[in-house]
């Protein structure tokens, strides 16, 4: 082996060894916190409050155009599937894979429709 590198290798090895010695004293030396368990799961209770009011904050307007932009988008797709079914059962184009695409892509996103719709303006 090369001296200069089996120097650089020892140091490194040093260096290693001396972290793993030092790191237990400094996690001794930093002060210990006196933390109640309870005020924890409290403080925690707080936050998922603030992150539920903070969801349940969207409102009737927005909610209604987030709907519509997605059924935007649902009613190309069926229009287009429709479109590539007529095409190949009337005129008899080679498209079934594209229109299984579009079909599973069209239930998808009517699942996700109806699914935000009944979460949102049907709640249970």
């Amino acid at each position: 082996m090369n001296l200069h590198f089996r120097r650089w290798l020892q140091n490194i090895v040093f260096l290693l060894l001396l972290s793993f010695n030092l790191a237990p004293l400094a996690a001794a030396a930093e002060a210990p916190h006196d933390v109640n368990g309870v005020q924890v799961l409290e403080a925690f209770d707080r936050q998922q409050a603030q992150r539920v009011d903070s969801a349940a904050a969207i409102g009737d307007r927005k909610k209604h155009l987030i709907m519509f932009l997605l059924g935007i988008p649902l009613l190309i797709l069926l229009l287009t599937t429709g479109a590539v079914g007529i095409a190949m059962g009337i005129f008899g184009k080679p498209l079934f894979l594209l229109h299984m695409i579009l079909a599973g892509l069209t239930m998808t996103l009517a699942l996700v429709h109806v699914i935000v719709g009944l979460v949102w303006f049907y709640p249970f």
